[in-house]
């Protein structure tokens, strides 16, 4: 049985991707809670980290949002190396580098309990397909 990873409340995860959704920056923080080192999870897709209790359609709406150059904020629940999971408040956003290729960033930071609750309600009517 895997087991919730609770974030602590000071704890910041940062993570950019390329275009294409591979991972070239991860802090400490991302790391820390993930179970992966820096070498492990550079040039790896970021759904590495992605939750099986995740809808598609959540993520299909991530894409939508932040390829359009919108903003996308969401509570995302997802799994580290080991199999246990964790829950973020996913702030994630299209930028550029000073050669004008194309990066996304995520931020994400400890949910409340209430977030979690209305999530999991959430993807599991989706999952459903209710």
């Amino acid at each position: 049985m895997s087991l919730e990873i609770k974030l602590p409340r000071e704890t910041i995860i940062v993570s950019e991707t390329d275009a294409k959704g591979n991972i070239v920056f991860a802090n400490e923080d991302f790391c820390k809670i993930a179970g992966y080192s820096l070498d492990e999870i550079i040039g790896k897709p970021h759904n590495i980290v992605r939750h099986s209790d995740m809808p598609k359609i959540a993520f299909e709406s991530l894409w939508e949002t932040i390829k359009a150059g919108k903003i996308w904020k969401g509570i995302v629940k997802n799994k580290t190396k080991s199999g246990d999971y964790y829950w973020v408040n996913a702030t994630a956003y299209q930028s550029k580098t000073s050669t004008s290729e194309l990066r996304y960033i995520s931020v994400r930071i400890k949910p409340t309990e209430e977030e979690i609750i209305n999530a999991t309600n959430l993807y599991k009517t989706l999952k459903e397909g209710k």
